[in-house]
């Protein structure tokens, strides 16, 4: 595997001393390095890049800025000599960030955490197997369902019942979440909301306080926030 990095900075000697530490690791290929946003943006318009190492405090537009700008971002390792941030960087999912001067041990530590995610697609692959052979039954109306976990999307409250949202079907049922929450595998499922309990298989993206599943934009709960992202950072 090899993963292709940007660098962005305004100071040529941070730039310096992640190009030397990216040299010595040989997953990484280092493709460009940008001193400003701006010039990132135009870069990533016209160049495949699998992961950032972007610095917070720039001129014109700052890191967080810019990724704000971006739809569809790269893997981001922040880089700045300012911690104050650290805690809002995490709402732009980035991988990790890094308090200047960088040290070799804590890089290595940052890029090892970006491999794991770029190896997600195999642990998937494991929970969508595991999820065929695991099923629930569901009561909707005068009829109960057996249904497959690899089939649910997302489980949302709804007043006294609940709604079990499937590719095909919605399954209104009067359970409880807390009932529901017992039948599923915890594994598999998780609950980021009062509200919903999602899929982890079945997650498209992360922006901020929001998970996308089937175009579904579903809130993340102040109380799940850090839950959901040590979940995803070992099974997902």
């Amino acid at each position: 595997m090899e993963i292709k990095c940007l660098i962005i900075d305004d100071e040529v000697l941070a730039q310096n001393v992640i190009e030397n530490y990216i040299s010595t690791i040989p997953t990484l290929k280092l493709v460009g390095k940008c001193d400003n946003a701006v010039e990132a943006i135009s870069f990533l318009h016209n160049n495949p890049v699998d992961l950032l190492f972007l610095d917070l405090n720039m001129p014109e537009l700052s890191g967080l800025d810019m990724l704000k700008t971006l739809t569809k971002p790269p893997k981001v390792i922040l880089t700045t000599a300012y911690s104050e941030y650290a805690l809002e960087s995490y709402e732009y999912g980035v991988v990790d960030y890094l308090l200047k001067p960088i040290k070799l041990e804590r890089f290595i530590k940052s890029v090892n955490k970006v491999v794991a995610q770029f190896n997600q697609p195999a642990v998937h692959d494991e929970h969508k197997a595991e999820a065929r052979l695991y099923t629930i039954f569901i009561k909707d109306d005068q009829v109960t369902y057996q249904v497959s976990a690899e089939d649910i999307l997302y489980v949302e409250a709804y007043g006294n019942y609940l709604k079990v949202h499937t590719p095909g079907k919605v399954y209104v049922t009067r359970e409880t979440m807390h009932d529901i929450e017992k039948k599923l595998p915890e594994n598999l499922f998780m609950r980021v909301h009062k509200s919903f309990i999602i899929s982890l298989s079945k997650i498209q993206s992360i922006s901020g306080n929001r998970v996308y599943i089937n175009q579904q934009e579903i809130p993340i709960g102040e109380m799940y926030k850090l839950a959901l992202k040590q979940k995803i950072g070992t099974t997902h």
